[in-house]
């Protein structure tokens, strides 16, 4: 079984996609952590954001056993992700990686910003992860001190709209939620209450799937 879980930046879905993993006995793959691993190493060396040629050979060359490095979380490299993640050869070069993590038995649960739309047209289930931007910028800003960073919060929203513009207008893979994806407003949702919202989603159409 194979279930994706799109939506824009501090929505939850990265949680959700964890917790539910460990529900169904499923592999987990935060597909933006591929796109922060690429900013983080350019940012590190030097490398302008916008350079498609040396970011798409970064791509290619990425090492799996960074993707826990901590740095990867911070708010500076998660704005470069979203500027890396819209150019067309990057996206193009980890396609491939993405497709066949989920595609490996037992199955995978990966969340990001295309994977029903692009990654996993053909997944079972599809969840789009939305909240109101300012509740995103208040988890984002907690989440931000608590690992001891200053964290503006009227800051943290300006980039949070400035990063759903670019991801909902990039001219690759846009963020947008697929036909088929059920829609679930995780805004006044805590943590437990998400994901008990999201396996009542899988659950639903595994039913629906085995009346047919």
């Amino acid at each position: 079984m194979i279930i994706a879980i799109d939506g824009p930046a501090a929505s939850g879905k990265g949680t959700m996609a964890k917790r539910l993993a460990a529900h169904y006995g499923l592999r987990h793959l935060d597909t933006g952590v591929i796109y922060r691993a690429v900013a983080h190493a350019m940012l590190a060396a030097g490398i302008d954001l916008k350079d498609e040629a040396r970011a798409a050979e970064v791509a290619m060359t990425l090492d799996p056993s960074t993707f826990d490095n901590p740095a990867l979380r911070s708010h500076d490299v998660g704005s470069a992700a979203s500027v890396v993640s819209a150019l067309p050869r990057v996206r193009e070069a980890l396609v491939a990686f993405q497709r066949q993590f989920a595609s490996a038995p037992p199955g995978a649960v990966l969340d990001g910003r295309d994977i029903g739309t692009v990654i996993c047209p053909d997944a079972e289930v599809k969840i789009y992860v939305v909240a109101d931007p300012r509740i995103r910028a208040h988890r984002r800003t907690l989440e931000a001190r608590s690992r001891g960073e200053p964290a503006d919060e009227a800051a943290i929203l300006a980039d949070i709209l400035a990063r759903d513009e670019r991801d909902q207008n990039r001219a690759v893979a846009p963020l947008k939620q697929a036909p088929d994806a059920y829609l679930l407003d995780n805004s006044h949702l805590d943590i437990e209450g998400g994901v008990r919202a999201a396996i009542d989603i899988v659950e639903a159409v595994r039913a629906g799937r085995q009346r047919v």
